[in-house]
């Protein structure tokens, strides 16, 4: 299995994730690194400013691999290509073509991208912030991942989206007409005011645009305030008071029992169309598993730049602080740029034990029978609970999680940290 062993000494990426942080507006459930508003559209906008900071990260973080491991593309003692490049966001459909088509760029002079890489760009499917997707394409994606969230009109109100479920269907139309390869779609479950009957008409819209993959989020109300992520150096930005607001009347209004039938009547329908259930949260029709998540899942070592983006080398995980001053203020200093502030961890061999076993068992291939060894207490508590099952794959022993195993995946977890 790709990734199986743990590191014993940094890596080169085989995958490169760009934080493009700019949303029109910020959603009230929304816990990413998102510049909304003044700062994404208008006299005030730092829309240029930040991409130029980016691709200057671009640049140094390149050169710093360059130093490790060789320059890529070199014919012999260099790295190689990248097998996925991932615009995440925020709304990076926002960034207009000529922008990504200068961003991949630097990615293929410094970094260089394999033949047949996977290079997907997140969007909104609002006419006002889809973006030119045939430009898209033209700059080399062959990818879209829309955020649509809901199929239901109401819902979307509810969650503060911008768009309507006949955006999300002009949007697949598009991505289609502009030849992208893959088209996915966003889903949340357990959003305030859904029941499983809306649920399964969202789900049966979504589907009627025949997505070659949907991933399928319960609704997730997080504090990064109390977790501490949102300080100077932080890799979270404050939630704005609103927000807060929402999130504790959300709270609630959600049910996990509610959830746990959403999830399996999802995990039904869709298996029996045909998409595999490769991630406790994805499904996708035969090949359009997203190769870029994979790496993650499969603990193998990516690069990151933008704003409150992670990077791992195989032995250490690094970040970037979120706020946007000191971002851009390092990069795009007019003498001697510097890499932004953030900070590192140095992962022990325990612990990236731990989550190497932790990481398989959210895909369908699950582990090795012998990693469950030392940990036989909670796999025998999981299979007492119906939690795990026993199968086979090439060959040999495996264990991997039921359907009532992934709807109880963090009680497990919680049990191997």
């Amino acid at each position: 299995m790709p990734g199986a062993e743990v590191a014993s000494r940094a890596l080169p990426p085989v995958a490169l994730y760009v934080h493009l942080p700019f949303c029109l507006a910020r959603c009230p459930y929304c816990d990413f690194v998102v510049y909304a508003g003044a700062l994404a559209r208008g006299p005030r906008a730092i829309t240029d400013r930040l991409y130029s900071a980016v691709a200057r990260e671009l640049e140094l973080r390149a050169d710093g691999l360059d130093e490790r491991f060789g320059a890529a593309g070199e014919a012999a003692g260099g790295r190689p290509p990248l097998q996925t490049l991932y615009f995440g966001g925020g709304t990076p459909s926002l960034a207009g073509g000529e922008w990504l088509e200068r961003l991949v760029a630097v990615v293929r002079r410094r970094y260089g991208l394999a033949p047949g890489a996977e290079v997907t760009l997140e969007a909104n499917p609002g006419p006002e912030e889809r973006g030119d997707l045939a430009a898209f394409a033209a700059a080399g994606v062959n990818r879209l991942s829309f955020g649509a969230q809901s199929m239901d009109a109401g819902e979307l109100r509810r969650l503060g989206r911008r768009h309507s479920p006949e955006d999300v269907a002009a949007a697949v139309a598009g991505a289609r007409a502009a030849g992208m390869a893959s088209v996915s779609l966003d889903l949340l479950y357990d959003v305030p005011g859904q029941t499983l009957e809306s649920w399964r008409r969202s789900l049966d819209a979504a589907l009627s645009l025949a997505p070659d993959h949907l991933s399928l989020y319960a609704l997730t109300l997080d504090d990064p305030d109390a977790e501490g992520l949102t300080g100077v150096g932080g890799d979270h930005l404050p939630t704005p008071p609103g927000a807060r607001r929402w999130r504790e009347a959300a709270r609630a209004e959600q049910d996990d029992d509610r959830a746990a039938e959403q999830y399996a009547l999802a995990s039904e329908l869709l298996t029996r169309l045909g998409y595999r259930g490769y991630e406790i949260s994805n499904w996708a029709l035969p090949g359009h598993e997203s190769r870029h998540n994979l790496a993650y899942w499969q603990r193998l070592p990516y690069e990151a730049v933008g704003p409150g983006a992670h990077a791992f080398d195989g032995l250490e995980r690094r970040w970037n602080a979120a706020a946007p001053e000191p971002y851009m203020g390092a990069l795009l200093r007019s003498e001697k740029p510097t890499l932004p502030p953030g900070g590192r961890e140095l992962i022990d061999a325990r612990t990236a034990a731990t989550e190497r076993l932790m990481l398989a068992l959210r895909l369908d291939t699950g582990v090795p029978a012998s990693w469950a060894e030392p940990h036989s207490e909670a796999f025998d508590w999981a299979a007492r609970e119906g939690l795990v099952e026993p199968f086979e794959l090439d060959g040999e022993p495996r264990l991997r999680l039921t359907l009532r195993g992934r709807l109880l995946a963090s009680e497990l977890f919680g049990r191997l940290v």
